[in-house]
């Protein structure tokens, strides 16, 4: 395959597993918004979690909440989990790199707290111990997966939610996990200050 054709599959591959999306993923995404308005009604906060590509998510969520996302607002309560290299390191070197998120949910979360963990095969270890601890706490739980959902889908309650890509593809879900993110800072500024036409 020529690398321009290459390119242009990308395009193609990325619009279908979105399209896909757009027909699978409102229904948990709705679910989803909804926990977290009426976390945040109730003065809690998000907590937010995932590796690599994932970390990066999680921290592009949380900055659009604390700051703010498309209209002026005030900021909301969220952290992002992979953002402090030192906790995370001494975790890690103390401990277990498997325990960098479920220390810290176990220190942070409260009831009535979501945990956003993102994990694009399922199977990461450290943010599945992080929904053990955040269950613990009793938290709720939204996670972002893809694939077949991994061990995270059989570790998730009733009052949890997956949103879970139709894709195997790690590129392909981490695209639409962008998009879901957008949705669900759009769902929260929408229920709790009002919404302007798309």
């Amino acid at each position: 395959m020529e690398l321009l054709d290459r390119i242009s599959s990308h395009f193609r591959d990325s619009i279908a597993v979105k399209q896909q999306s757009a027909e699978e993923l409102p229904a948990p995404i709705h679910r989803a918004g909804e926990a977290m308005v009426q976390s945040l009604l109730t003065n809690r906060k998000i907590l937010c979690c995932g590796n690599g590509g994932s970390a990066g998510d999680a921290q592009h969520f949380s900055a659009e909440l604390l700051n703010r996302f498309e209209k002026e607002r005030p900021g909301l309560p969220a952290i992002a989990l992979t953002a402090d290299s030192s906790t995370i390191t001494a975790i890690a070197n103390d401990y277990n790199y498997n325990e960098i998120f479920s220390k810290q949910v176990s220190a942070l979360g409260q009831a009535g707290d979501i945990l956003l963990a993102i994990s694009t095969s399922g199977n990461s270890e450290n943010v599945v111990e992080a929904i053990k601890a955040g269950h613990e706490r009793q938290m709720t739980i939204v996670a972002m997966t893809g694939n077949d959902g991994g061990s995270i889908a059989n570790l998730l309650s009733d009052q949890d939610i997956e949103i879970r890509v139709p894709s195997d593809r790690t590129a392909r879900i981490q695209e639409v996990h962008l998009v879901v993110i957008h949705c669900l800072c759009d769902f929260i500024d929408t229920q709790l200050f009002g919404g302007d036409t798309l």
